[in-house]
């Protein structure tokens, strides 16, 4: 199913706030591309449930495990918003963004990753799609993971590409010292 663009705006803004970061287009230092969105709240410290592990050369499947799973709890509606403050790189600079898009069609929102691709020790490359209801809205997205303090967490060049897919391509300021 497709949707029209204002579709897409009014599911991306909130979704975005949800601070479900996404891929690497016009906020990040690599170069993929993102579009997904997030929301949340300022919380307790940054844990994985899942283990960090690292993987020198093309990553373990532990190390890519970890990464899907922590990026996917950030892009799902039912995390708390402590938890996906702490799925974010640097989250707590975005805590405002995620908690003002947790409402509307975010809550519905997911995302399903396809692959993972462990670059080095410290980042891998995400692709992934994001649902709403289970219902593909965004497909073949682009973003990238940090190993930050030990947790594999979506980076904040990917959320804020996505918040700037949700503003009409303008990010917000607190993304102005991303890239």
């Amino acid at each position: 199913m497709r949707f029209h663009y204002t579709a897409r705006r009014i599911f991306l803004a909130p979704a975005l706030g949800l601070a479900l970061a996404a891929a690497i287009t016009a906020c990040s230092s690599s170069s993929p591309t993102t579009t997904s969105p997030p929301a949340s709240t300022p919380a307790a410290p940054a844990t994985s449930s899942a283990p960090a592990s690292t993987s020198t050369g093309g990553g373990s499947s532990a190390t890519e495990a970890t990464i899907k799973t922590n990026w996917e709890k950030f892009f799902n509606a039912s995390t708390p918003t402590s938890e996906r403050v702490a799925l974010l790189q640097n989250g707590e600079k975005y805590a405002a963004e995620i908690q003002a898009m947790s409402g509307g069609l975010a809550a519905t929102a997911s995302a399903k990753v396809n692959s993972v691709t462990v670059t080095s020790p410290t980042q891998a490359t995400v692709k992934y799609d994001i649902l709403i209801s289970g219902t593909p809205a965004l497909s073949g997205q682009t973003g990238v993971a940090v190993l930050e303090n030990g947790t594999w967490k979506v980076g904040d060049a990917s959320f804020c590409a996505l918040l700037g897919i949700a503003n009409g391509g303008k990010a917000p300021s607190v993304c102005s010292s991303v890239g």
